[in-house]
């Protein structure tokens, strides 16, 4: 039996991408090795990790080991995170010894540096992939072990210097098939929307507000503090997060043409293609989603001294291409969101908008030539053994 390692967590942006290329790699590996490999998913402890990929149905086994937050700056909780990291080490090179995989690929965040330094150490081949613009302490770390580093833009590889370099490979951000496959008519049916525009009058474009699973607060208190506004002006479908999912049903019945989800899951790829606008935070993976979705954008990124910045660096990048609008700092404001959203209205620029936003992706799906350049490892692997 061959076994293929799977490493990351913490968030589902650490897990989602690398679940697209499990996705792409079974499919290569099926042709001639069906029923003779077996994917193995290391992620932390935490209940989210294996929800997420028990829920995905794709990964044989999931292994969960203790990790500790990898910071920059001082804080006693290093102290305790440090021993955090060494059981993580120690769980994942027994993992990995036990298992004897062919490779190991490492989709980032915290949970990852464990796994690929056993790696390393075991001699496992290991590619790490890197989603934001910038590479975060995870991916710098876990490029010293890489056989191949992975990236998403072209000048992230600006970022590594030496034979590092030489180990760069500008991949895309994968993304998972469903949304290559997402159908508009099917997200306004879930929405209720599929007679939208039927009864007469103007037509409405449809604003899809995201903060992620939790929820965003400061994008939350926005729509909260000017949704009268905004329902003049939009039909809006708003994911609040479950925490904040109360307050905002209390506004459906008094708000025609809004519509609170607490999450949005399996029919979140249709509903995206199904919107004319969507407003949301600038995590890497959810704009390459829209990219592939080709969705107009209007970011509001995680900023602050909670944030190494990476979701401001992906916004401003989608800016300079013509394919995001953006408020940060002082600009997140209630007259400000306004007046872009009322440029938005105008349907030439959201296809403006739209075009240079799908231009983003490139024509071969990252998870595909990610699951290329590890099939082609493998068999080299096995060829040497």
């Amino acid at each position: 039996m061959m076994n293929i390692v799977f490493a990351g967590g913490g968030t589902g942006g650490h897990i989602y991408p690398g679940l697209a290329v499990v996705d792409e790699l079974r499919k290569k590996l099926d042709v001639e090795n069906a029923g003779k490999y077996r994917i193995i998913w290391i992620g932390s402890k935490n209940k989210l990790d294996k929800d997420i990929v028990d829920k995905s149905g794709s990964i044989d086994k999931f292994v969960g080991i203790p990790c500790g937050k990898l910071r920059r700056y001082f804080s006693f909780k290093n102290l305790v995170d440090f021993f955090k990291i060494a059981a993580g080490f120690i769980s994942a090179f027994f993992i990995l010894l036990k298992y004897k995989p062919v490779m190991l690929f490492s989709k980032g965040g915290f949970v990852s540096v464990p796994p690929c330094f056993a790696a390393k150490a075991l001699r496992i081949p290991v590619f790490t992939h890197e989603c934001d613009f910038s590479p975060g302490l995870a991916t710098r770390l876990n490029s010293r072990c890489a056989t191949k580093i992975l990236v998403s833009f072209e000048k992230t590889k600006s970022f590594f210097s030496g034979a590092k370099a030489n180990k760069v490979v500008v991949s895309g951000n994968p993304v998972r098939p469903v949304f290559y496959e997402a159908d508009s008519e099917k997200g306004l049916k879930f929405l209720g929307l599929e007679n939208k525009g039927e009864a007469g009058g103007h037509e409405k474009p449809i604003l899809l507000v995201l903060g992620g699973s939790l929820g965003a607060v400061q994008i939350n208190n926005l729509i909260y503090d000017n949704i009268d506004w905004l329902c003049q002006n939009f039909i809006v479908v708003h994911q609040t997060g479950k925490a904040d999912i109360d307050r905002f049903t209390e506004l459906k019945s008094s708000h025609d043409g809004y519509h609170p989800y607490p999450f949005i899951y399996g029919e979140m790829p249709d509903v995206m293609v199904a919107a004319d606008v969507v407003l949301s935070r600038a995590g890497s993976n959810f704009l390459w989603e829209c990219s592939v979705t080709g969705r107009p954008l209007v970011l509001i990124p995680l900023a602050g001294s909670g944030t190494r910045g990476d979701q401001v660096e992906n916004a401003r990048f989608f800016e300079s291409q013509g394919a995001a609008k953006v408020l940060t700092g002082e600009d997140v404001t209630a007259e400000k969101l306004k007046t872009v959203l009322s440029e938005l209205e105008n349907a030439e620029i959201r296809k403006n908008l739209s075009e240079n936003v799908r231009k983003m992706s490139q024509e071969s799906r990252p998870a595909l030539t990610i699951a290329n350049l590890m099939f082609d490892e493998i068999q080299r692997r096995i060829g040497h053994n």
